[in-house]
């Protein structure tokens, strides 16, 4: 089957390649010559294990190519998804204005029947407006369905998401669509849940604001485990060995970041604010999250006395490990707060480095995590890449001017850490 994804950014890019890699015809379509001439000499221009050689596998195979031109994609394909980026506003709203312009251009186009599909993350009800002006901008009236199918991939494992996923969401308006939807999925072996539009709409944020809560709801547990002598990681298995809860997002640490849950809970509390409804629940969600950050800054205060002239190293930049997005990632409110006590930092991440030189150019950037520990008055463990795990502990205690430790997602032992000589904190043990 014939697709077109418009938008060749981290959610187009990724699912235009997997539906090629599963046997259909894909256009990946961008206004960015030079992500598209990028992509044309088989670079990625971003981080993803495993997606380079996926794209480099389908497109020698003939099934996957790239262009800036909407109207060819449009042309010469059945399903047009809409995977553009709906930035926030000020205020915290989705910009949907590039999703405007997209519909514009494929009224435009159209030369036969098509099924508009939007994949990037938008408020329930957008549906009805791309429909709108895609009716509006159609030089003849073509048939045409609108539907929604939300994507649910993870930075670091956004291919077997795609590829294995927990289910396949489709919101449609007719039976055809549906029918066209579900032929397209037929190689993934997942179910497939078909639902009216606005539904499929608020899934996604639902889906996210719920797992947000999650989060904030163990970083809360940890602070209570804190003040009694509790350990979270204990309090987090025993919960989740509960078939109702779930041991996933379960996992206490400095805060959640990245671009989609930070951004989407805002907009769900925003979208249900314009529906007449005051989701409080999800704004102390977000006062948690950003409290939890700050509360790595004050920890190492309580321990250093004084943060002035003190120097902070910090390991891992990245909002998570196996991915180089510094959207929204904890360590840059973390880094920031410390900045502002009149600390200096000294940083590493194995992949993050560039990207988190443009948002904050005034750190040390350091070779390895040995280099940030030498001579730091403390260091924060703030993303659990996994050479983290393996380092000669020793090693980085010896050449600390102050041997504390932060450990911001509680990744070793507290007992072995404090044998080695460390001043040891993590989070709710």
């Amino acid at each position: 089957m014939k697709v077109c994804m418009i938008g060749a950014g981290y959610v187009g890019l990724v699912s235009g390649t997997c539906f090629a890699d599963i046997g259909h015809n894909v256009v990946c379509v961008d206004n960015d010559e030079d992500k598209i001439n990028t992509l044309k000499k088989g670079d990625i221009p971003i981080y993803e294990p495993g997606l380079k050689e996926l794209v480099n596998k389908n497109v020698k195979a003939g099934r996957l190519s790239f262009t800036t031109s909407i109207r060819e994609g449009v042309e010469q394909s059945l399903f047009l998804f809409i995977a553009v980026g709906t930035p926030p506003k000020e205020n915290g709203e989705p910009d949907l204005s590039s999703i405007e312009k997209v519909a514009q251009e494929i009224g435009a186009a159209m030369n036969e029947y098509k099924i508009v599909v939007e994949k990037s993350t938008v408020p329930v009800q957008t549906g009805k407006w791309v429909r709108t002006v895609v009716e509006r901008f159609s030089r003849q009236m073509k048939d045409f369905d609108v539907a929604s199918n939300p994507e649910f991939l993870r930075e670091g494992s956004a291919i077997d998401d795609f590829l294995h996923p927990d289910r396949v969401v489709l919101g449609v308006e007719s039976k055809k669509a549906e029918e066209k939807l579900l032929e397209l999925y037929k190689p993934i072996d997942a179910p497939k849940i078909v639902t009216d539009i606005a539904s499929a709409e608020l899934i996604k944020h639902a889906s996210n604001s719920f797992l947000s809560m999650k989060i904030s709801f163990i970083n809360a547990i940890s602070i209570l485990c804190e003040k009694s002598g509790a350990d979270v990681l204990k309090v987090a298995e025993g919960m989740g060995t509960d078939k109702r809860i779930g041991r996933a997002f379960l996992n206490a640490g400095l805060g959640f970041g990245g671009f989609c849950f930070p951004k989407d809970l805002k907009a769900f509390i925003g979208i249900a604010a314009k529906l007449g409804y005051d989701f409080g629940l999800l704004k102390e969600v977000e006062r948690i999250n950003q409290e939890q950050m700050l509360g790595a800054v004050a920890k190492i205060e309580d321990t250093l006395w004084n943060l002035r002239d003190k120097k902070i190293g910090v390991l891992g930049l990245a909002f998570k490990p196996n991915t180089d997005d510094m959207r929204f990632a904890p360590s840059i409110t973390i880094i920031k707060e410390l900045q502002k006590h009149g600390a200096t930092i000294k940083a590493y991440d194995p992949v993050s480095m560039t990207r988190a030189k443009t948002v904050m150019p005034d750190i040390e950037y350091c070779d390895d995590a040995y280099q940030v520990a030498q001579g730091a008055d403390a260091v924060i463990l703030v993303t659990e890449w996994e050479e983290f795990q393996n380092l000669d502990l020793k090693r980085i205690r010896d050449s600390m001017r102050q041997p504390v430790f932060l450990d911001g997602r509680n990744v070793f032992e507290p007992d072995k850490m404090k044998e080695l000589g460390f001043i040891y904190s993590g989070v709710g043990r």
